[in-house]
């Protein structure tokens, strides 16, 4: 009988300690996670001479933003934009000889904070997708473009984790950023 009284106070004292501990490591994650899918989107252009995009997708009410990346290859008759050229899917793989074997990948945040834990910015607002050249480049001819995301607390959960950022350079560098530190600071997001 003592041993489950001194269970139950341990578990008392401990899951609430575990809960905020899982919540500020999935926050730490959310990070990798969004610059896995940019640097794959970058790795993917530059390895098979396309054109790449990665788009941000809404995930259901409960979760964050997954993403997709897509790949076109250009030809001088079809350019690839938005309007045109022939973009790989989830089913068909884009038309060229660099692209028959790729087809869109998706990735679905069901691992990150829920909505209510994390807030997820994007910069520019109103942005949801980024290109790449073949080069690796970031497309600046293509707006907005993204070049970064912070992930914060929530009102809710203010204080659980530290606010980070993912940042996109146009030479298409990823890096994970504390934009709560000077810019000068190794550790601050560039400006």
């Amino acid at each position: 009988m003592i041993a489950l009284v001194i269970l139950s106070i341990i578990l008392a004292v401990g899951v609430p300690s575990m809960r905020s501990w899982i919540t500020s490591s999935s926050a730490l994650s959310a990070a990798e996670f969004y610059a896995e899918g940019l640097k794959m989107a970058r790795s993917e252009a530059v390895k098979r001479n396309a054109v790449t995009r990665l788009t941000l997708v809404e995930g259901a009410a409960d979760t964050q933003m997954g993403w997709t990346i897509d790949l076109c290859v250009p030809t001088p008759e079809a350019p690839c934009t938005d309007e045109a050229g022939s973009w790989s899917t989830k089913t068909a793989h884009a038309n060229g000889v660099n692209a028959a074997d790729f087809f869109s990948l998706s990735r679905v945040a069901v691992n990150l904070p829920a909505p209510a834990a994390m807030t997820v910015t994007r910069f520019p607002a109103g942005a949801v997708a980024v290109y790449f050249t073949p080069l690796g480049w970031v497309d600046g001819s293509v707006t907005p473009s993204l070049n970064r995301l912070e992930l914060a607390p929530s009102a809710a959960q203010a204080g659980a984790f530290p606010t980070s950022a993912v940042t996109l350079t146009l030479a298409g560098v990823v890096s994970k950023c504390n934009p709560a530190v000077a810019a000068h600071d190794s550790r601050g997001c560039p400006p």
